[in-house]
């Protein structure tokens, strides 16, 4: 499965070409010292050769040395090219989460994606540079140690050639019976991460409620549960460097009882006796190499499934080949539209909603929760797309806009005010990243936070803590209001945007826009009917359907639903004035 990541080697490519090289002489030369070694005992030491046993000595050390570099070098180029290779798959999985729609992200908890962003890329990172180095090393030594030990002595040799296939099962045995639980283990990591991500979002509430207990029972939960895959995957790995640690020393005691009857019996050398002792070594540390390397693939083949599930998603907004459509207006209608968020056989949150919608009105939508309000409104600039039936913006189907045409053209201020570390002016740009100080004074002031903005130390430049920390529910609203202006949009939808402000400031606002905003499509979805009673046409949605369409003074006449919702409002309202 890993080599479905391989294209992403890229211009690394060379690094990852090098290193296997550099292992493969380093190798070369690292067989052939213990040849040396047993020619200085049986004949420079046997025969008293001191001019021998300093000319081969020399050439030990010098292809120890030569080992030496080629080894580091081999270690700098596989670092190089499994950190690139890591960079790699990061940047395109990043790059294809961008690409994911509000559906597609519904499939992936935002914890598990930060999960294989960090932790499963590791671990891949790790496997690919063992693969580049140790899989390489390994075989490559087993089969010239292999041979160097046959050609000393072939009768000997048979004692590992036992041991090589029981290593094998064992391996076999591991790997089969490990992926499964590593799998496990990380689905709870996945859990942990959500609970963490959760409960640090949600501080202040958990502090507000006191229920720091609670959270912190939960989190030992969790952990405990991560604690006990993570001890069941490793129990069974564990077993891989005993069983092979058996089998090394196993055969070294054999060796050395057969190998020494062997020099008694006059048919070894000593010197031949130690280089196959090392030779024997080495074909156990390339079997116990190759064994670790496989616990590592068994590990990170749960990693790259998780990646590579991230990158087969095939998101299901896609554009046509050359969208070059221009947006011209800001009308839209629906046209006999129905959304599930299970897709086609899933049940349906819209069904059957027809709505036409002028260019440069403001338009209303009111319905109580559940009623898919929301829902609606983000199929305008496709952030889900229809199941049936079609939506039109300025004439044309949205399918026939290119995304980014679509979406500069609709600015949205979505129920959950997201606002980026960084400082204010920098928030707002994300609007019109070339947008003036004017043009940012002007939008703030329209959504009424340029007062409280300069009442800061800093103005504009103003530091915001990760997700707008230090500012109130309302403050934010009014930011992203204000970002939303900057885009000078063709269509506006402010998605329950002013509920954390005050009526006065709700009503301010609301004026600003249609002053700032003569000629853009305005869509309002509210609780509070003050905040629509103006609007050109108020929508009433309920239960996933258009209950009624028309103004604020008709729907009081003809419409039980949204009177209902009026009355309870107002006598809200007398009973706050008389208390």
């Amino acid at each position: 499965m890993i080599r479905k990541l391989f294209p992403y080697i890229g211009k690394y490519k060379i690094y990852a070409i090098l290193a296997p090289i550099a292992v493969i002489v380093e190798v070369f030369l690292e067989v052939n010292i213990p040849r040396i070694m047993a020619k200085i005992v049986d004949i420079g030491i046997a025969n008293r050769n001191l001019d021998y046993i300093l000319k081969m000595g020399a050439m030990m050390i010098i292809m120890a040395l030569a080992s030496l570099i080629l080894g580091a070098l081999a270690a700098r180029f596989a670092s190089v090219a499994s950190s690139g290779f890591a960079k790699e798959i990061r940047r395109n999985m990043f790059y294809k989460i961008q690409d994911y729609s509000f559906a597609n992200m519904d499939k992936f908890p935002t914890s598990s994606l930060i999960t294989r962003l960090t932790t499963d890329v590791t671990n891949t990172q790790m496997t690919f540079m063992m693969m580049i180095r140790m899989m390489i090393r390994a075989p490559i030594m087993l089969i010239m140690a292999t041979f160097m030990a046959v050609s000393i002595n072939a009768r000997l040799s048979l004692v590992f050639m036992f041991a090589i296939p029981f290593m094998a099962i064992a391996l076999y045995f591991i790997a089969t019976r490990a992926y499964p639980k590593f799998r496990a283990m990380f689905k709870k990591l996945d859990r942990m991460n959500a609970v963490i991500q959760e409960n640090l979002i949600g501080i202040r509430v958990v502090k507000a409620f006191v229920r720091g207990e609670y959270e912190e029972e939960k989190f030992k939960d969790i952990a405990d549960q991560v604690r006990e895959t993570q001890l069941r995957a490793e129990r069974t790995v564990i077993w891989n460097m005993p069983i092979m640690q058996f089998a090394m020393y196993g055969c070294m005691l054999a060796i050395s009882w057969f190998g020494g009857n062997l020099i008694i019996s006059g048919n070894m050398l000593e010197g031949e006796l130690m280089g196959f002792i090392s030779y024997v070594t080495q074909i156990l540390m390339s079997l116990m190499m190759i064994s670790m390397v496989f616990v590592m693939l068994v590990i990170s083949r749960a990693s790259v499934s998780r990646i590579v599930e991230v990158m087969d998603e095939k998101p299901d907004i896609t554009e046509k080949p050359d969208p070059e459509v221009l947006l011209e207006d800001g009308s839209i209608r629906f046209e006999n539209v129905s959304f599930g968020y299970g897709g086609p056989d899933g049940n349906k949150v819209l069904e059957n909603i027809n709505l036409n919608i002028k260019s440069g009105e403001v338009a209303g939508i009111i319905g109580g929760t559940g009623s898919a309000k929301t829902t609606l409104v983000q199929l305008i600039p496709r952030l889900y797309d229809v199941i049936d039936g079609r939506v039109f913006v300025s004439g044309r189907d949205v399918r026939d806009y290119s995304l980014k045409t679509l979406r500069n053209a609709v600015a949205m201020v979505l129920q959950k005010n997201v606002l980026f570390s960084g400082t204010i002016k920098e928030n707002l740009k994300w609007g019109n990243e070339n947008a003036s100080d004017e043009e940012i004074i002007e939008a703030c002031k329209a959504a009424q936070a340029h007062d409280f903005i300069m009442s800061f130390p800093n103005g504009y430049d103003t530091v915001l803590g990760q997700g707008g920390v230090n500012v109130s529910g309302g403050q934010k609203q009014r930011l992203c209001i204000a970002r939303a202006l900057l885009k000078k949009p063709k269509i506006i939808i402010l998605d329950d945007s002013t509920s954390a402000v005050d009526t006065v400031t709700d009503a301010k606002i609301r004026e600003a826009l249609k002053k700032n905003l003569a000629g853009t499509t305005v869509i309002i979805i509210a609780q509070r009917i003050a905040s629509v009673i103006d609007a050109d046409k108020i929508i009433v949605m309920d239960d996933g359907k258009i209950n009624a369409i028309g103004s604020h003074k008709n729907l009081i006449e003809t419409n039980p639903i949204y009177r209902e919702v009026y009355e309870s409002q107002q006598e809200g309202v007398v009973e706050n004035a008389g208390a």
